[in-house]
């Protein structure tokens, strides 16, 4: 595929036609709102994730980007595929080279990376993220929410002293200029269902009939909340998925603590949550279709920082698994519900629709 041709209909002949004096700039950005263009430029077209020729183009260029080469996955070719995945924004521009340095101001500010007409992907200072030929400038680095390279330097600190320690090649999150959280009664239902998956796997491992978060009577909520593979799980239990279906508690209690919700808590990875509790405080919601009409979620920078340690945490849980080694401070069955929980309630790692049963937990 010649990327080139689908970049708002302009031709590499036509991009390769423009004056010495000028450049023609693609800018992927991964930002919510896309900073005003406050440099002198001709703009060819800009859009965002509601046009729907967006997906399928960015698609197409993560293909460009990973077929670079020899198509080897190098540390800068796989940051630079989750940059993409990320994107929000796409606006395409001609400048003047004198211009340039407004440019590298704007991108930072845009959180994006420059796709010039040699071929070649660049970071805001033009460094080479990845050439037509698939080679990378040591010293380029991807831009990243200043927000959340803080964020990252608060976890690991969280962190020191840890078995294993996530290494610093591991990127930031996102941050709260990126960040697109679940609607308020989306998380409710979520955290309500999670509660009658987990009250169906505690029953079969009891023999007895589920508590009252898993009993549509008590829990219409949650019931209608259903997905079909859920929906599937709690009409057979099968009793290889019981005990998995019992951690989904540890995935509800994420999303309540997000919604603010006595007495969810996220302050220790290596305790469970007392379920008897977290029901009685989230009862009078199951049965009610207007609860959520007086729920806020915490504020971005607080499920923030929890995603972010959650992400880490998981990548030593991951790794102690691999090496059989015992963790003292981490239950590893927690930090994944967490993990999986928050990624959904972030759209981290995932397409912002991505349905619940198709969310992704990569470290």
């Amino acid at each position: 595929m010649d990327i080139l041709r689908r970049l708002f209909g302009r031709s590499r002949e036509q991009s390769e036609a423009a004056s010495a004096e000028s450049l023609i700039v693609n800018a992927y950005a991964t930002v919510r709102d896309l900073p005003s263009l406050d440099f002198p430029h001709e703009l060819f077209g800009r859009r965002d994730l509601t046009d729907p020729e967006l997906a399928p183009h960015l698609e197409g260029f993560i293909g460009y980007v990973m077929g670079r080469g020899d198509g080897r996955m190098t540390a800068a070719r796989y940051h630079l595929w989750r940059h993409l995945q990320r994107v929000r924004n796409h606006a395409s521009f001609e400048v003047v080279t004198v211009d340039l340095p407004d440019v590298e101001a704007w991108a930072n500010a845009a959180n994006a990376v420059l796709f010039l007409p040699d071929g070649s992907v660049r970071a805001p200072d033009r460094k080479v993220v990845i050439s037509a030929e698939g080679e990378s400038d040591p010293a380029a680095t991807l831009p990243y929410p200043p927000d959340a390279v803080a964020r990252r330097a608060r976890t690991l600190d969280r962190l020191e002293g840890m078995e294993l320690t996530p290494p610093a090649s591991m990127p930031p999150a996102i941050g709260e200029s990126e960040l697109v959280l679940r609607r308020p009664e989306d998380v409710l239902q979520r955290a309500l269902a999670l509660l009658y998956v987990a009250a169906h796997g505690q029953a079969h491992g009891t023999g007895g009939e589920p508590p009252e978060a898993g009993q549509p009577a008590c829990n219409s909520v949650g019931f209608d909340a259903l997905t079909p593979r859920e929906t599937g799980q709690v009409r057979a239990v099968a009793a290889e998925h019981a005990f998995a279906m019992t951690w989904r508690y540890e995935a509800a209690n994420t999303l309540f603590w997000a919604l603010g919700v006595e007495p969810a808590r996220l302050a220790d990875s290596d305790r469970l949550i007392d379920v008897d509790a977290l029901w009685q405080s989230v009862a009078h919601l199951a049965n009610d279709p207007n609860a959520s009409a007086g729920l806020r979620l915490r504020p971005a920078g607080e499920i923030l920082d929890a995603l972010d340690r959650a992400w880490r945490e998981h990548w030593i849980v991951r790794q102690a698994r691999q090496k059989d080694h015992r963790l003292e401070r981490l239950n590893g069955d927690v930090v994944a519900e967490r993990h999986v929980a928050l990624n959904w309630l972030t759209g981290f790692q995932n397409g912002h629709e991505t349905a619940w049963d198709d969310i992704d937990t990569p470290t």
